[in-house]
């Protein structure tokens, strides 16, 4: 399976995209539901409300957010496992919101997915 990260307003291409997952807690601003197109809405591998605030307020650097997160997916994994089933051989494309397309949870996330790839 191909992980694949996307800022959610960007235009959807069905035959890149495959299965689409919103991977926020919170929904993303100016955006109806009815306007995004998505397979998912995967909240609860999203950041805890603390760390994704600390992160945002700077009171945590990226490797130290990169770490704290790592270690909140690894309560997920059943969760994570799930995802990955219902994708199944498709893409996977996870949906984010930030504005940061360097920094943000998806890339950590999608790290996280690979690495559970290939460690079966």
């Amino acid at each position: 399976m191909v992980i694949r990260i996307k800022r959610i307003y960007e235009p959807v291409i069905p035959e890149h995209d495959g299965y689409r997952v919103l991977v926020d807690r919170l929904w993303p601003r100016g955006l109806r539901k009815d306007q995004v197109a998505l397979d998912d809405w995967a909240k609860d591998i999203a950041p805890s409300a603390t760390l994704r605030k600390a992160f945002h307020n700077e009171q945590l650097d990226w490797p130290a957010f990169c770490s704290a997160y790592r270690q909140e997916l690894d309560g997920q994994r059943v969760t994570l496992q799930r995802l990955a089933a219902q994708a199944g051989d498709q893409t996977l494309t996870l949906l984010f919101s930030a504005r940061n397309t360097e920094r943000n949870h998806a890339i950590v996330l999608r790290d996280y997915l690979e690495h559970l790839q290939t460690v079966g």
